[in-house]
C-alpha cells in the first residue's frame, strides 16, 4: 500500500479510537472583557459560559470574587460549606475569593451565565479543585 494513504488513515483511526464512548456535555466559555481597574494588581474579567443540557463544571476556584448572573435556563451551584442553590434566568450569585464551587445545568434545555470576576491581574482564571 502507498504510505501517503496508510499514515493519514492510521492517524484518523487513532483519533477516533481514543474518543470517549460517552463524552461529557459541552461547556463553552466566551471571553468578553478583560481590563485593569483602579485597585492595584486587580482586573475585571467578564465571560459568557454556555452549558449544554446536563453539563457540569466540576469543583474549581478563582483568584478573586465572581458574580454569576444566569442569562438563560437553570443552573445549580454548590459552594464549599453551603447548601446547593438553583438559580433561574435573571438571578445572580456572589462567589467569594478562592471559594471552591461547581455548577450544573439542571434544566431541560441549554443554560448560560454571565460571569464577572474581580481577580488578581494576570493570574490563571480557573483552577481545578479536587
Amino acid at each position: 500500500m502507498n504510505a501517503r494513504f496508510i499514515v493519514p488513515a492510521a492517524i484518523f483511526a487513532a483519533i477516533f479510537a481514543f474518543q470517549p464512548a460517552h463524552a461529557e456535555p459541552e461547556i463553552r466559555r466566551t471571553d468578553l472583557l478583560k481590563n485593569q481597574i483602579s485597585v492595584p494588581n486587580k482586573e475585571v474579567v467578564q465571560v459568557r459560559v454556555d452549558f449544554a443540557p446536563g453539563a457540569f463544571a466540576g469543583n474549581h476556584k478563582h483568584p478573586g470574587e465572581e458574580i454569576a448572573y444566569v442569562l438563560e435556563g437553570s443552573l445549580e451551584y454548590k459552594l464549599e460549606g453551603r447548601e446547593a442553590v438553583t438559580l433561574n434566568t435573571g438571578q445572580s450569585l456572589f462567589i467569594p475569593d478562592g471559594a471552591a464551587h461547581s455548577a450544573r445545568n439542571v434544566g431541560s434545555g441549554k443554560a448560560s451565565e454571565l460571569a464577572t470576576y474581580v481577580v488578581t491581574s494576570n493570574a490563571k482564571l480557573v483552577e481545578p479543585v479536587k
